[in-house]
């Protein structure tokens, strides 16, 4: 096991002080769009680089030199709309709670959307069982089936028509375009049978496989809308943790104001409780300020005359008034925010697979359809006979079959993942999952309960249950987290505490306080040599507590060192279990924390893990995920804090405890229900067998084309036996994918 250093701060280096470009874009519907914005902006000329994430709808352009304006108007030219990004906190944080509503609004339409579409495609459903022995369901008259299918065709097809058509527009086929061909044929055709045989249609109609193939793909987009949503609100919820106003300091006097009107070298009044507006250097006074979400250290750090504060920080129980250093985009908070946002747009999603073959496989079955009819043409027979076996090549091409492929597992496997306590947001992170070779795990609240505890209770004689009944007692008005550690032991012991008075906080040392008619004092070795109380006797037990990285605390009454109390933040029972079942998997496990070595060593020797990063801020995890991916390592990040979304971005794979912050869990891919490190290798287990059954369902979708498409060309398959194959391909597909919903973490599978 090897330990690591802190990494260097959040101050950007000279060499990158020229940013690129941040645009905002409206209008986008799918990855063609994106790639069509960032063909017109390369041709733009001076642009070096333009790169478009639809997730978070945002343009980083390198273009130094380049009028902004120019940039802006080559993007509305395009036919969507852009505005280059406000910078100020207030400003940003607006446009991204307005951007959160809008995809908010446009999900809820296509959830409404899909359920309709449902409602109606249900009975085709149904229908479909007999069809996939050549039969069909009598019930399912003619007329009835155009009921049910042309309202799916035009309001679920309206979407997939505009994404064919975009596609089309940037010269590129997408999964779009190989549905708005395939159903339109299909519903077409069927339109056409219809009205030439009304009632007498039967076995010529392929209804079915338009509305199933639009419905079950529009799940997949739903799927898509919220982990949409998701990114943009993870950063929104980082920009929340800033204040809006600040105490601002001038010549002696105290006004309120709005944040983002800090300047540096303004002095701000911090009060207890209150968040702190910008980074900056203490000037006055003293307090402890809760900085778990940058370090990760669960215990409140002590700020005094000159000792940096950072944004979004809260502070304890004394007043402090700072200098500021840094506001606005240049603050810690709003860096890391930026990370967040750098690692989405590094890795936005990359086209799926089945979009990569339908590139090829569209233009290839158009291709083969106009050669059959074309060749039965030729050959002597008439327009109707020739329209037969190029219709049956593209209603067996029909990506019926290759629209479920994805979503049926992905749904079937989710599904079971939720009811072991495993939320898998999208494919992408299945995608990557199953080949995770690297897990990091942060500390505090991960691996750990995230809170102090009291470990031990040493006195020189007895059990300590006085001592500790009368430290409770002091500690009960107090909300730092230590005094609540002392309170919670007491109660587990079922000790009856006693009034407290004159409770007095000492920042940085302790507490003193009047119980039962003593002095009562609480703290560490400087507040006891400050009130004369003799240490001597404890010396080599608080050096072994010490040793195990655990906080000594002394208890004192009047002067009287009663013995002493450790605290820890202790380690999970789970994460023993949770690192052994990554190792048998042959998974290397590490840890990335904001705590100092030592802490970080007891941990990791504790754990057996392979490697420790102590007194890591958040661009050193992001530095380690990206150093180890850099080897050709896949690496999952696991974390619960706002410090950990950087790196849960910039992993292959980030895994959110659900106990921890919103920002982590809105950046990660993977979400666990439950507070327990055991789920991690579970989620790799399911991610594995999802996207194992995912490469099968492709696999038969690919299969029944393959040996479909030459059959219906040479005449061997009608439209009605094409729509059968069709539907037996769905029907192994759908059977395949369920085969997940009987999967259990082989944890629980050894109980």
């Amino acid at each position: 096991m090897t330990i690591s250093p802190a990494p260097a701060s959040l101050t950007p280096s000279p060499a990158a002080s020229a940013e690129p470009l941040l645009v905002d874009v409206t209008g986008m519907t799918c990855a063609a769009c994106a790639a069509r914005i960032e063909k017109v902006l390369g041709r733009v000329p001076g642009v070096e680089k333009a790169t478009v994430n639809l997730a978070l709808e945002t343009a980083e352009i390198a273009a130094p030199g380049v009028d902004s304006e120019l940039l802006v108007a080559a993007i509305e030219r395009a036919g969507f709309g852009a505005h280059l990004r406000d910078t100020a906190v207030a400003a940003r944080r607006a446009a991204l709670e307005r951007a959160a509503e809008e995809r908010a609004t446009e999900e809820k339409r296509t959830f409404l959307v899909f359920l309709a579409s449902a409602i109606l495609t249900l009975p085709f459903l149904v229908g479909m069982i007999p069809m996939a022995w050549g039969g069909h369901a009598t019930w399912l008259t003619p007329w009835l089936q155009v009921a049910l299918a042309t309202p799916v065709q035009v309001i679920a097809g309206t979407r997939f028509y505009v994404g064919a058509f975009k596609a089309l527009r940037g010269r590129s086929a997408n999964m779009d375009v190989l549905v708005a061909l395939g159903t339109t044929v299909a519903w077409g055709f069927s339109m056409a049978m219809v009205a030439v045989h009304g009632e007498h249609a039967h076995g010529h109609l392929y209804f079915e496989g338009s509305a199933t193939v639009l419905t079950l793909i529009l799940l997949g987009k739903l799927m898509e809308a919220r982990a949409k949503r998701s990114a943009t609100a993870a950063v929104a919820k980082l920009m929340a943790l800033r204040p809006d106003t600040a105490t601002r300091v001038v010549n002696g006097l105290a006004e309120v104001v709005a944040a983002d009107l800090l300047r540096r070298g303004d002095h701000v009044l911090v009060k207890p409780g209150e968040r702190v507006a910008a980074d900056g250097i203490v000037v006055e006074g003293a307090s402890e300020l809760d900085e778990s979400l940058v370090t990760g250290e669960s215990v409140p750090v002590e700020k005094r005359v000159g000792d940096k504060v950072t944004a979004g920080t809260i502070n304890g129980s004394g007043a402090i008034t700072f200098r500021v250093t840094a506001v606005g985009e240049d603050t810690t908070i709003a860096r890391i925010g930026h990370l967040v946002e750098q690692a989405q747009i590094a890795k936005a999603p990359v086209q799926r697979l089945v979009d990569k073959v339908a590139s090829v496989f569209v233009p290839v079955i158009v291709v083969i359809a106009i050669v059959t009819f074309a060749t039965w043409w030729l050959v002597g027979h008439d327009f109707e006979k020739a329209l037969i076996p190029a219709v049956a090549v593209l209603v067996i091409a029909c990506p019926c079959a290759l629209g479920l492929a994805t979503p049926a597992a992905l749904v079937a496997g989710t599904g079971a993942a939720a009811k072991a306590g495993i939320l898998i947001r999208d494919i992408e992170a299945l995608e990557r999952a199953h080949a995770v070779d690297c897990v990091i795990f942060d500390k505090t609240g991960t691996l750990t309960a995230g809170h102090p505890s009291v470990t031990d209770v040493f006195v020189l004689g007895g059990s300590g249950d006085e001592m500790l009944r009368l430290a409770a007692s002091a500690q009960s008005a107090s909300e730092h987290p230590l005094a609540k550690a002392f309170v919670a032991a007491a109660d587990a012991r079922g000790l009856v505490r006693a009034p407290v008075s004159g409770a007095r906080s000492h920042v940085g040392r302790g507490l003193v306080a009047t119980v039962e008619g003593r002095g009562i004092a609480i703290g560490n070795a400087a507040l006891m040599a400050e009130l004369g109380a003799d240490l001597r006797l404890f010396e080599k037990e608080a050096a072994r507590f010490s040793g195990e990285a655990k906080t000594v605390v002394a208890v004192a009454r009047d002067r009287e060192v009663l013995g002493l109390v450790a605290l820890a933040d202790p380690i999970r029972a789970e994460s023993g279990d949770a690192v052994a079942a990554l190792k048998a998997a042959r998974v290397a496990v590490r840890l990335a924390t904001g705590d100092g070595a030592a802490v970080a060593r007891a941990v990791g020797d504790r754990l057996g893990l392979d490697a420790v990063a102590a007194e890591v801020r958040p661009e050193g995890k992001t530095a380690l995920v990206e150093r180890l991916r850099s080897q050709g390592r896949v690496v999952a990040m696991v974390g619960d804090g706002i410090n950990d979304a950087p790196a849960l971005a910039a992993a292959d794979v980030g895994i959110a405890m659900g106990s921890g912050a919103d920002v982590a869990m809105e950046t990660a891919g993977i979400t666990l229900m439950r507070s327990d490190p055991r789920l991690v290798p579970a989620a790799l287990e399911i991610s594995r067998a999802t996207w194992a059954k995912i490469r099968q369902n492709l696999f038969w979708a690919f299969f029944y084309n393959v040996v479909g498409v030459p059959l219906a060309a040479f005449g061997h398959l009608t439209p009605a036996l094409a729509g059968a194959a069709m539907a037996m391909s769905s029907v192994s597909v759908v059977t395949n994918a369920l085969t997940l919903t009987r999967w259990k973490p082989s944890s629980d599978r050894r109980r």
